[in-house]
């Protein structure tokens, strides 16, 4: 073989590994999903709004990336559990739903990027430094802030001006429970109500509560952001048709399924933009340097059938401002 010949035959035999190097695929990236509620219409929603948003930005689950999912059904062990679980996993990130899972994420590792949505006070739980700069390892999309709870009060009299009592369905081990109920508390009197709390814990615990508090006449409810108020909406909307309790609920999901108004942000959609915060950091950025966002649009769901069934006569002023009307 001529000397020229051997150098290119050599040359092309060590340019060998690199070529097939760089043909390989990269690695498949690991992502944890912790969510807060159970596995239902509702929460399956969520995770697909999530895993569409992933896959916009090029990640595809069993392709270039492997998915791990946990629920837990607003069960405290099996948060905790599920954040163990995950952790130990290794991801590169989670992306979690709710105050609890991400405060159970955070006892578990100040490491691993979490992303999450739904969270009510994630400064006052300590969850992050502050919105604009998270600080930590974790960032995402707050459900609202806690001076929406005034809203609620003003929408509930609104539709139904002869509620002079409300109750407040709240999760009490949860910041955001107490935080929620402390402003509707503070601002009931200017608005001529009187409040009182409903633990949201077990299925008999709320119906005891909620038929306890119907025995008295001029009952309205107010049901405020938590896990556990999406476990148990069914029978929490099921106890205010029963009892004619007037009740306005954070989310729209509630009105669909037959409560009477809801006022809040659009969850589902917080699940997409989750999914744009995790590709980013699974391309170097790092949550303390991406800012927690607010929603910046609120919508206003009426159910005309449970109003008419409650016999109630909706403003048509009411009714102008909702952005969906259920007949």
């Amino acid at each position: 073989m001529k000397r020229r010949t051997f150098i290119a035959v050599l040359g092309g035999a060590a340019a060998w590994p690199l070529a097939a190097g760089a043909q390989q695929p990269d690695r498949v990236r690991r992502i944890g999903v912790l969510m807060g509620s159970a596995p239902d219409d509702d929460g399956q929603g969520r995770l697909t709004a999530f895993l569409q948003g992933l896959e916009q930005s090029g990640w595809i689950d069993g392709r270039n990336v492997r998915i791990d999912h946990r629920w837990s059904a607003g069960d405290p062990e099996l948060l905790r559990r599920h954040a163990a679980e995950l952790v130990a996993l290794s991801p590169d990130v989670i992306m979690t739903s709710g105050t609890a899972p991400l405060t159970w994420l955070l006892q578990a590792t100040r490491i691993v990027p979490i992303v999450f949505a739904g969270v009510t006070d994630p400064v006052g739980g300590g969850n992050v430094d502050s919105l604009a700069r998270p600080g930590g390892n974790a960032t995402g999309f707050i459900v609202f802030e806690y001076g929406i709870g005034g809203k609620w009060l003003e929408l509930l009299k609104q539709i139904a001006p002869m509620v002079k009592r409300a109750a407040v369905i709240r999760d009490p081990a949860i910041n955001a429970g107490v935080g929620q109920f402390a402003v509707i508390q503070a601002v009931a009197p200017s608005v001529g109500l009187e409040v009182s709390a409903i633990s949201v814990r077990e299925a008999s615990e709320i119906e005891r509560a909620v038929t306890a508090f119907a025995r008295e006449p001029n009952g309205g409810l107010i049901v405020t952001a938590s896990a556990l108020s999406v476990v148990h909406r069914n029978l929490i909307i099921a106890l205010a048709s029963r009892h004619k309790l007037p009740t306005i609920y954070y989310r729209r999901l509630y009105a669909t399924a037959g409560g009477l108004i809801s006022y809040g942000p659009d969850i589902v959609d917080q699940f997409r933009h989750a999914a744009g915060y995790v590709d980013r950091i699974l391309k170097g950025e790092k949550p303390a340097d991406l800012p927690v966002q607010a929603p910046t649009k609120y919508e206003l769901v009426i159910n005309l059938k449970t109003a008419k069934t409650l016999g109630l006569d909706v403003p048509a002023s009411l009714l102008a401002r909702a952005d969906e009307v259920i007949e």
